[in-house]
């Protein structure tokens, strides 16, 4: 394909990124300054073949993956879309928002990139991020500040807010972002769009610099839930370039409805009608949400912090008041409930009792992880360097104090300290328990992941239910509880406690962002899939909560914020203007 932007597109996206300043590296366009161009990349040019659309720098191809249904590939084809600039895309920047990457090019493409460039989709620019995938505001990106569309004074989140905020202010239909502990689902929340992240291991990772390998995945971040759902359908599956990655189980919910007169572009699944999907409100009746009480949550945490180290009260106090939900966000969260009640779901109360130890969890596997994987960056092989060192330990040691920013150093000192011997049981192996204990309360309510047990039921030839002798309909909420152990189809909670919130004195420190994490890192520590979206509109800004489900249960999530979409269409920022239709084949 060749990308050609539509008329008024680009003196749009100037405006706009001279407001928010999404992208490192605009691919070229004049939005903002340009990175150093390929000549001047630490890394020499490459050997093998030149890459095409679909293909990495060795030629490979990207994995063969179903063909879509028509309305869903219109959705992918001929659209731009952004790139975190944590994920490699040949030739374009890799500088996960750290000076010490600033300039490098990445000599090769992602699996999810390339799985979206064979559907027709185009990169036009890498976006802004935290450094290292490392914070909760976009504001620890060592190369530019992003600011929120909806306000320029307020953050877009993080650590995927250049993602968020291109999508949000209408320069692309959608982009590519990472969660390690929220960072796709926050920042669509402060954005007003909507943010997946997928199961672990359900899109492939290779292409995503890693920093905490076990908790991160590729996420998407789109201006619809059917956008999202068609972009999720081209990237997922396996890939056998990383060993993490799976296709869904055989008894998972299908994305898409079988069509009548299936083609050699048809795939499995529900498949909605129209851009929204066609979903009307009745479409979810039957489904069980559960609800987690956001006071409930912030008791426990209290009660928790009460009972803390005597030493440690101020911090734990602060942990305890970061989980009490702002008044807007409050009655954003109250408005979603009601909205899916009466949409015809059954909201039933729910309790998660080790959600209270996630943050501390989360943050300590995050960090023991990071301090390992970071450590390739010595500034021998590649990234910044000094001018002078008197030995290459006193080059490692300018490179990682000139290159990486104070959050970074941070997590690495955290991670070296939790890794130490004598120091693992009492923090790294504890969190790990702690971490299967979370997984173990989600499974309680939500059912197992695999095919052939609890939750999805095992299905046999046509539809059958082997043993039960009934028809089954594949998605169906009611047979879906009833052949496995899962009480609730999905569970509502709130993505963050505030709204987007502005910089200066009255910002959330950094410690209190950390602890605010609480409502997002429990679905990267259980490796579930979780989907934030816009609830509501509260004094100007977007209000997101979040939907979770059992493994590989994306379609079910995808089909409630759908209808909640078709019913309640999602707000945009002032100025937003719509560019991308669906295209037709």
């Amino acid at each position: 394909m060749s990308y050609e932007p539509p008329e008024g597109f680009l003196p749009y996206l100037a405006a706009w990124e001279e407001k928010i300043g999404a992208f490192i590296d605009p691919g070229g366009g004049e939005a903002s300054p340009p990175v150093p161009k390929p000549e001047a990349s630490p890394l020499p040019p490459l050997r093998g073949t030149v890459a095409r659309p679909g293909q990495n720098h060795d030629g490979l191809s990207a994995p063969q993956r179903p063909g879509l249904p028509e309305k869903a590939a219109a959705l992918i084809r001929d659209m731009p879309f952004a790139v975190k600039d944590n994920i490699a895309v040949k030739d374009f920047s890799l500088s996960c928002g750290s000076k010490l990457l600033a300039g490098f090019r990445s000599p090769y493409t992602a699996t999810a990139v390339l799985a979206l460039q064979a559907a027709g989709a185009e990169v036009i620019g890498k976006t802004n991020l935290d450094e290292f995938g490392m914070g909760s505001s976009t504001d620890n990106s060592g190369i530019k500040q992003t600011n929120n569309p909806w306000d320029t004074s307020r953050v877009p989140g993080g650590s995927s807010g250049g993602s968020a905020a291109a999508v949000a202010a209408g320069i692309v239909p959608f982009a590519l972002g990472s969660d390690t502990g929220g960072s796709v689902r926050q920042p669509a929340a402060f954005c007003g769009v909507v943010g997946l992240k997928p199961t672990y291991g359900a899109v492939s990772r290779y292409g995503l610099v890693a920093y905490a390998s076990s908790l991160e995945g590729i996420g998407i971040l789109a201006d619809t839930a059917a956008r999202t759902r068609a972009v999720f359908a081209a990237i997922r599956g396996r890939d056998p370039l990383d060993d993490t990655s799976r296709d869904p189980p055989a008894g998972a919910p299908p994305l898409y409805a079988p069509e009548k007169n299936p083609g050699p572009d048809s795939r499995s699944g529900p498949y909605p009608a129209g851009e929204t999907g066609g979903k009307t409100p009745g479409t979810i009746a039957g489904f069980t949400i559960g609800v987690l009480s956001p006071e409930a949550v912030a008791q426990a945490v209290a009660q928790a912090a009460a009972a803390g180290p005597a030493g440690e009260t101020a911090s734990l106090e602060i942990a305890a008041q970061a989980a009490e939900l702002e008044a807007e966000v409050r009655r954003g969260f109250e408005l979603a409930k009601e909205r899916f009640a009466s949409m015809g779901c059954t909201l039933v109360d729910v309790e998660i009792p080790r959600l209270k130890y996630g943050v501390p969890a989360y943050y300590t596997i995050a960090a023991a992880e990071a301090s390992a994987n970071l450590a390739r960056f010595d500034g021998v092989r590649y990234g910044r360097r000094p001018q002078w060192a008197e030995n290459p330990d006193e080059l490692i040691d300018k490179t990682r104090e000139e290159g990486f920013g104070r959050e970074v150093k941070l997590r690495i000192l955290l991670g070296t300290f939790v890794l130490r011997s004598g120091f693992q049981d009492r923090y790294y192996l504890r969190a790990q328990r702690i971490r299967a204990g979370i997984r173990s309360d989600f499974e309680t309510l939500l059912g197992t992941d695999h095919g052939e047990g609890p939750g999805y039921g095992k299905t046999s030839g046509h539809g059958k239910v082997p043993g039960g002798g009934q028809d089954r309909n594949p998605g169906d909420p009611a047979q879906d509880r009833a052949s496995g152990s899962g009480k609730v189809d999905a569970i509502l909670l709130p993505v963050f406690p505030s709204r987007a919130f502005g910089r200066g004195p009255s910002s959330l420190s950094a410690f209190a962002q950390k602890a605010a994490d609480l409502y997002t890192c429990c679905a990267n520590l259980a490796g579930l899939p979780a989907i934030s979206f816009p609830a509501s509109l509260e004094g100007g800004l977007p209000v997101g909560v979040q939907l979770l489900g059992r493994a590989f249960s994306e379609a079910k999530l995808l089909d409630l914020v759908e209808a909640y979409e078709g019913a309640y269409p999602f707000p945009h920022p002032e100025g937003y203007r719509t560019f991308w239709k669906p295209r037709t084949g």
